[in-house]
């Protein structure tokens, strides 16, 4: 990659970074109550508790803003890294039906154990996610001579439909299908400065090692015995990327529910600019995802005020168009 790419790309990463920003602040002041740009100021310098527009701000909009960030990134980093591991250019760990085993979790914590606390409804979503990434490891490792794309796909969406239906059975059995549909569909306008406070370490401490394992995914896309013949571990490799997945899924299912598409598209369309080197499609695609969820939230809280859209339809219409394209032509090759 030669020295004017490389700057190109910190060109298009600090424009993300930036724009991000900016869409935050919007975010922030636009909504079923609009909060003036002065009241907007003060609330930073000089926050009042007993001012309704300040407390609007700092304690409804304000996590529900970084929440948004922080999924989105974890979404499409866990695509990437998907998207880098199998060589498949559908993957997405919403079509793999990693969300969905979260999913499981979220709905067996509710069933038998409904006064727990979020600590371990999130652990309750890694375990979901990591039975979803097992058994995609196992298919990928025991049918490797013919698991096409394609294929990939549809068994993805197997253990999806697997995982959901255990769920909804679970939720009718214990007559819990309010409760979970309002998670869904709320669990981002419900997200409170303490749900960040436990998320968030597990977030940075998978943003971290996705980077630095960022070099030795760009190699597997040249095969195992390059990687090899390099003095890397493509095993290893695959392993500890499908646990940062599994813990960016699971987070982002304890916050939001199940939410596909945005690991298909932030990777694809930023791979345009970027390439295949994943050192710097990473974290682009993290920009990349928290700008799309971030958006698609704010859409959504405005489409219909005071009434709330579900995000994840503004993702899905984005994202099912953009599936088809993919399907149509075989995926992008990686």
């Amino acid at each position: 990659m030669n020295n004017t790419k490389i700057y190109n790309i910190w060109v298009i990463g600090s424009l993300m970074f930036l724009f991000l920003i900016a869409s935050m602040m919007v975010s922030l002041v636009i909504g079923a109550v609009s909060i003036p740009l002065q009241t907007f100021i003060d609330a930073w310098l000089n926050f009042d508790k007993s001012n309704q527009l300040h407390q609007v701000l700092m304690n409804v909009r304000l996590p529900r803003i970084l929440g948004a960030a922080i999924v989105g990134t974890s979404l499409a980093i866990s695509g990437a890294l998907m998207q880098g591991i199998t060589q498949n250019p559908l993957a997405d760990s919403g079509l793999l039906g990693i969300n969905a085993g979260a999913g499981l979790g979220l709905a067996v914590m509710f069933a038998f154990f409904p006064d727990t606390s979020y600590r371990f409804i999130l652990v309750a979503c890694f375990m979901g996610a990591a039975i979803s990434v097992g058994v995609i490891y196992l298919i990928t490792s025991s049918n490797k001579q013919v698991m096409t794309s394609l294929r990939l796909t549809l068994a993805g969406a197997g253990i999806s439909a697997l995982f959901i239906a255990a769920s909804q059975a679970i939720a009718l059995q214990f007559n819990l299908s309010q409760d979970i549909t309002f998670w869904s569909i709320g669990g981002i306008s419900a997200i409170s400065w303490s749900q960040l406070r436990l998320i968030t370490p597990f977030f940075l401490l998978a943003l971290l090692l996705a980077i630095i394992n960022s070099p030795a995914i760009t190699i597997l896309r040249f095969g195992d015995d390059t990687a090899i013949s390099l003095g890397k571990k493509p095993q290893r490799t695959r392993i500890v990327a499908s646990i940062i997945v599994l813990v960016l899924s699971g987070l982002s299912v304890a916050v939001v529910g199940s939410i596909s598409f945005v690991g298909l598209i932030v990777p694809h369309v930023l791979r345009y600019f970027v390439g295949e080197n994943y050192r710097y499609l990473i974290p682009l695609s993290g920009l990349g995802g928290a700008l799309l969820v971030v958006w698609a939230d704010l859409i959504a809280r405005s489409v219909n005020p005071p009434f709330e859209t579900p995000f994840g339809i503004i993702t899905a219409l984005i994202g099912i168009p953009f599936f088809l394209y993919l399907s149509r032509k075989g995926g992008l090759r990686l």
